[in-house]
């Protein structure tokens, strides 16, 4: 991904995460964005994840798969969602704030794969480089390029993939879609 990012535009954008985060604990909703005060490059619509951990486990995470808004505006509405809408957490509270750690993914654009089935999937897919996104019908999940780092294995990693998406392990239903992606990832500890 040719953004070039500096590292203080990344800390810039790690810091807005956490503004909102900060703001929406104490007033209950997150903070007005001045557009205006961000440079060029932060209004390019793109996609983004933000994930939170705390203590080293899964605090939240909620992102876009589609560029629809500028980088600071979903940015700024993911770092909200992850932190008070994840629905399988409680909201963070003001007083988990230092222990947060946040990590923002800005994605690629989806390209779509021709697969014939889940063997030629399989076949394609980069390890520790690709996210993939997987939908039919009625099933959609995806996993960000990270998850690799726990789920190394190509039939681990879409296992997993296609349970989330509500699909049984010898599933692979005829409508079945599938988009790989990477990321620009970055984190507060970096």
């Amino acid at each position: 991904m040719d953004l070039n990012l500096s590292e203080q535009d990344k800390k810039s954008l790690l810091r807005l995460a956490r503004h909102t985060i900060a703001t929406a604990c104490v007033e209950g909703s997150p903070p007005e964005l001045d557009s205006a005060q961000f440079p060029a490059k932060f209004q390019m619509h793109l996609a983004t994840f933000v994930t939170l951990q705390k203590s080293g486990e899964l605090r939240g995470c909620i992102g876009s798969l589609t560029p629809e808004k500028t980088l600071i505006e979903d940015l700024a509405y993911n770092a909200f969602a992850s932190a008070f809408r994840d629905q399988r957490f409680f909201p963070v509270t003001e007083n988990e704030l230092t222990d947060l750690n946040i990590e923002i993914s800005i994605l690629t654009p989806m390209a779509p794969m021709s697969v014939k089935n889940e063997e030629d999937l399989l076949k394609q897919l980069q390890p520790g480089i690709d996210g993939l996104l997987i939908q039919g019908d009625y099933h959609k999940a995806t996993f960000l390029p990270q998850v690799w780092e726990q789920l190394s294995d190509p039939n681990e990693f879409l296992l997993h993939l296609k349970h989330k998406a509500g699909l049984q392990f010898h599933e692979w239903p005829d409508d079945m879609k599938c988009f790989s992606y990477q990321c620009l990832k970055f984190k507060e500890d970096d």
